[in-house]
C-alpha cells in the first residue's frame, strides 16, 4: 500500500475487498485527520467494505482528492447502489474537497441516484470526473440536474459556484440529456474545462450545449470529440457554436475531431470564425476526420501568421487533403518557425525534432480512446442496470 502522511493509495492492486475485515487492516494505521488524498481505483469493493471505508472517510478533515474510479468490477448489480451510497454520503460535508473521480464504474442510469446528494450538497469541489459510466440519457440528466440544483443553492446563498472542471466522456449522453447539461453549465458559469467526448450527441444537442457553455466566459479547454455538429446538411450546431465561440476569450484547447463539421468539403462557418481570430489565445486545435478540403486549409494558411499567432498545435489528419497541398505546406512552415506543429498526414509523428505538439495540461487529461473489451462490458452492464428493477 502506497501511503505518505497525507496520501492513502491502494490504486491498481486488484484487491477484492468484500467485508470490513478485508479493508480495515489497510486503514487501521492511517490517521484520517491528516489524509488529503485517497486513491482506491483498480480494486473492487463490496457493500461492507464500502461502509467501513465510509466510516474512515467521515473522520477526514482535510480531504482534497477522492479517487474511486473503477472500484466495482465484478460486483453484482444489487451491490453497487448501497456501496456507492455509503461512500458518497461520507463525502457530502467535506468542505476541503477539490476533486471527485468516479470514472470507469458501470453505474448505468439506474445506479446514479446515490451520487445525487453528494453533487447537490457538497458545493466545495472543483473537479468532477465521471468518465465511462454508461450513464445514458436518463442517467446523464440525473447528474446534470443535480449539478443545476447545486448551482441554484449556491446562488440562493449569495455564493459563486466552485465547479471548474467537468469530464463526462463515453457515457452515451445523446441528445436526451444535452438540454439538462446546457442548463447546468450555464448555471455554474465559472467553468474552465469541459470534456464531453464520445457521447453520441447530435446536432440539436450540440446546439444546446453551445448555448449553455456560452455563459461560461472563463473556458480554457473544450473537448467535444466524436459528437455530431451537422445533420443532413443542416448547420444548427455549427451556427450555435459560431455564435458562442467569441464568448471564450481564454480558450486555449479545442478538440472537435470526428465532429462532422463539413459534408462535401465546404468551409464550416465555425472554422471561419476561428481562422479569423475569434480566440486569440488558442494554442491547440484538433480537427481530425471532418471532411475538410483545400478551401478550409487555404483559410487557415491565409491567417496562420496574423490571426492565429498563439496556435502551436493544429491536427488536420484524416481529412480530404492531397499529398502536396500548398496551403498545408504554408501552415506547416509558419508553425515550424514559431516552434509549433501541424499534423496533416498519418505518417507524421508528434515526436519529430523541433516541435512542441501540445502544452502541458493543468491536470491529468482524460483522453478519448478506442473502446476496449472492458469498456464494452461496462456498457453492456450499464444497459442491463437500466432495465432491471429490484423490488423490496
Amino acid at each position: 500500500m502506497a501511503t505518505s502522511s497525507r496520501i492513502l493509495s491502494i490504486s491498481g492492486r486488484g484487491l477484492k475487498l468484500d467485508t470490513r475485515a478485508d479493508i480495515e487492516p489497510l486503514l487501521a494505521a492511517v490517521d484520517p485527520t491528516v489524509i488529503e488524498e485517497v486513491h482506491f481505483g483498480g480494486n473492487t469493493l463490496g457493500v461492507e467494505a464500502s461502509q467501513a471505508l465510509a466510516d474512515f472517510l467521515k473522520k477526514t478533515t482535510v480531504l482534497k482528492i477522492a479517487d474511486f474510479a473503477d472500484i466495482f468490477t465484478g460486483r453484482l448489480i444489487t451491490e453497487i447502489p448501497p456501496a456507492l451510497t455509503a461512500i458518497c454520503d461520507a463525502l457530502k460535508d467535506k468542505t476541503s474537497l477539490v476533486e471527485i473521480n468516479l470514472s470507469d464504474n458501470a453505474f448505468g442510469g439506474r445506479s446514479v441516484d446515490p451520487i445525487v446528494p453528494l453533487l447537490t450538497e457538497n458545493r466545495s469541489f472543483q473537479i468532477l470526473k465521471l468518465n465511462n459510466n454508461g450513464l445514458g440519457p436518463a442517467g446523464g440528466t440525473v447528474i446534470a440536474n443535480a449539478l443545476l440544483k447545486s448551482a441554484e443553492l449556491s446562488r440562493a446563498e449569495g455564493k459563486k459556484s466552485n465547479l471548474r472542471t467537468v469530464i463526462c466522456g463515453r457515457n452515451r449522453l445523446e441528445n436526451g440529456s444535452a438540454p439538462a447539461w446546457a442548463e447546468a453549465f450555464a448555471a455554474h458559469g465559472a467553468l474552465t474545462d469541459v470534456r464531453m467526448f464520445q457521447n453520441g450527441i447530435r446536432m440539436d444537442g450540440i446546439a444546446a450545449l453551445g448555448c449553455g457553455l456560452a455563459k461560461c466566459p472563463d473556458l480554457e479547454h473544450i473537448d467535444l470529440e466524436d459528437n455530431v455538429f451537422m445533420d443532413d446538411g443542416e448547420i444548427t450546431g455549427l451556427q450555435a457554436w459560431t455564435e458562442a465561440i467569441s464568448s471564450w476569450p481564454e480558450l486555449r484547447t479545442l478538440n472537435l475531431s470526428d465532429c462532422f463539421l463539413s459534408t462535401d468539403g465546404e468551409v464550416p462557418i465555425l472554422l471561419s470564425a476561428l481562422a479569423l481570430g475569434s480566440n486569440s489565445k488558442l494554442h491547440t486545435l484538433l480537427l481530425q476526420n471532418n471532411n475538410l478540403e483545400s478551401e478550409t486549409f487555404r483559410l487557415f494558411a491565409d491567417n496562420i501568421s496574423t490571426a492565429l499567432l498563439s496556435l502551436m498545435s493544429l491536427d488536420l489528419k484524416d481529412n480530404n487533403q492531397e499529398e502536396e497541398d500548398e496551403h498545408l505546406e504554408k501552415i506547416a512552415l509558419s508553425m515550424k518557425q514559431r516552434g509549433g506543429k501541424l499534423l496533416a498526414y498519418e505518417e507524421e509523428e508528434e515526436e519529430e525534432e523541433g516541435v512542441e505538439a501540445a502544452e502541458p495540461e493543468k491536470e491529468e487529461a482524460t483522453k478519448p480512446r478506442e473502446p476496449t473489451e472492458a469498456d464494452k462490458a461496462a456498457d453492456d452492464l450499464a444497459d442491463l442496470l437500466s432495465k432491471i428493477q429490484i423490488k423490496a
